[in-house]
């Protein structure tokens, strides 16, 4: 299997990406609805804003997918008039490049839920770094930063991986990714067992 982005892949990752930006534009509201103060349980769902990129590397496994699926998300979600402007792209691009910074420590190999949910946690990362450089973490409390932070990091793992990974294996029982990931080895050797 090539490593490199084929058109194929690529258009495919565009499609997932304008599925997840439509998501992502009606997610905020969504978001809004738990915003309780002082407990922040919103950040239990902000994982969303990120399966994008663990969606679409598991289906399509190759690098730089996840980048471009955030990034091309992301962009989606600024195009249909996302509440957050221009944030929204610049958020994108910081998650997508730590999920992909997961991916590629596993040389990407490892498609599993826990590898997923591990680049989850790393584009929660990327998000909370911009979040800081906002300025307003430094008005929570030590309490209630750490709520934010907690809930933030558990959020995007079950999102992003857990989840994401039971959706792409509904998709695969559909044989859907059949038609964008070649088969290999073993698919040619049940044959021969036929």
């Amino acid at each position: 299997m090539s490593k490199g982005l084929k058109l194929t892949d690529i258009l495919v990752t565009i499609v997932i990406a304008v599925v997840f930006a439509i998501i992502y534009r009606l997610w905020g509201d969504v978001y809004n609805v738990l915003k309780v103060p002082g407990l922040q349980l919103e950040q239990l769902t902000y994982g969303m804003w990120f399966i994008a990129a663990t969606v679409a590397f598991l289906i399509i496994r190759k690098p730089g997918v996840a980048l471009l699926a955030e990034i091309a998300a992301a962009s989606g979600e600024l195009l249909a008039g996302s509440q957050y402007g221009v944030e929204a792209l610049t958020y994108g691009i910081a998650q997508g490049l730590c999920a992909e910074l997961i991916f590629a420590a596993f040389l990407y190999r490892n498609f599993s839920w826990a590898a997923a949910g591990l680049a989850g946690m790393a584009s929660g990362f990327g998000a909370v770094m911009f979040d800081y450089f906002k300025g307003y973490l430094l008005e929570l409390t030590t309490w209630n930063l750490t709520l934010y932070i907690v809930f933030r990091f558990v959020g995007a793992f079950v999102i992003c991986g857990p989840l994401a990974y039971a959706l792409v294996s509904a998709l695969e029982k559909t044989g859907v990714t059949q038609l964008v990931r070649p088969v290999n080895k073993s698919d040619y050797n049940a044959l021969e067992r036929k």
